[in-house]
């Protein structure tokens, strides 16, 4: 399932849900279909997520595009393994990171939304 964030004022990204939840849940938000970060908000989301980059916070895990598993190492499923290396919190952050700075900069917010609950 396919997350949007959408700012007031700087434009739009999409994610998948278990990428999404992973953010979200560093910055003690709620997973659910629709949210909320609001202008008072973004410094405080803005460091999180920084600091969860910075602060050893790297979890290295692919995720199977099917599934939303992590990855096995094992030859055992070749079929099924990630086409490359996988992909660390920092790169999934970023673009989050990069909006809500560009949103924060123009006193705007970010509205999230999603099929349903993930």
């Amino acid at each position: 399932m396919l997350v949007k964030f959408n700012s007031s004022t700087s434009g739009q990204i999409m994610m998948f849900s278990p990428a999404a939840r992973q953010l979200l849940e560093i910055l003690h938000k709620d997973c659910t279909a629709r949210g909320v970060i609001t202008s008072e908000q973004l410094p405080e989301a803005i460091e999180r997520l920084r600091r969860a980059v910075a602060g050893g916070g790297e979890q290295r895990q692919a995720f199977l595009p099917q599934t939303g598993t992590p990855a096995q190492d094992d030859d055992s499923n070749d079929d099924q393994r990630a086409d490359g290396p996988p992909i660390g919190l920092a790169q999934r952050a970023f673009p989050l990171i990069e909006l809500l700075e560009w949103t924060r900069k123009e006193d705007g917010y970010i509205l999230w939304e999603a099929a349903k609950d993930f």
